[in-house]
């Protein structure tokens, strides 16, 4: 099961926390903070896996992927593959990318709302539900129709009353 997916930039502010095992506010913020120091200290060549059993109970991996100021971070247990999860954070950053055109950190920051609706299509509950981001990216277009058709619905009955 996935505990966590955290996307933070690299001076450790969070941009995305999602926990998917309750924790208090403090506890989260200083798992946070415990992952955040793990990864600035790790050189660039070493391996992307790292036990999180210190910040994130027994059994617990954490696996990241650093692209241009972010670090994409998911925590898991035993019962799920690393490379799986590291292909998940590929998965992931590709429908960023074709959501809004090259992602960057701003984008993120602004819509906050469009990155939880991606995440959840990809994982709901701490279970991985989709993995290919095709399939993702139809799902958040037919969504953005489901919002825009009321809208159109009520704009035309307010003209026609």
């Amino acid at each position: 099961m996935i505990k966590a997916v955290l996307v933070m930039n690299t001076q450790g502010k969070p941009r995305l926390a999602k926990f998917y095992e309750f924790q208090p506010v403090e506890q989260q913020q200083e798992a946070i903070r415990n992952v955040f120091s793990v990864l600035c200290s790790r050189p660039e060549h070493v391996s992307n896996f790292v036990d999180a059993e210190s910040f994130f109970g027994p059994d617990s991996r954490l696996v990241y992927k650093h692209f241009a100021t972010l670090y994409f971070v998911f925590i898991f247990d035993s019962s799920e593959n690393e490379l799986a999860m590291l292909d998940l954070i590929q998965v992931f950053v590709e429908t960023l990318d074709k959501c809004f055109r090259n992602v960057c950190e701003l984008d993120i920051v602004f819509n906050y709302s469009k990155l939880h609706t991606i995440l959840d299509e990809i994982i709901l509950g701490g279970q991985v539900l989709e993995t290919s981001s095709t399939e993702v990216m139809k799902a958040i277009e037919e969504i953005a129709r489901c919002f825009l058709f009321p809208f159109w619905f009520f704009t035309w009955s307010f003209f026609f009353t």
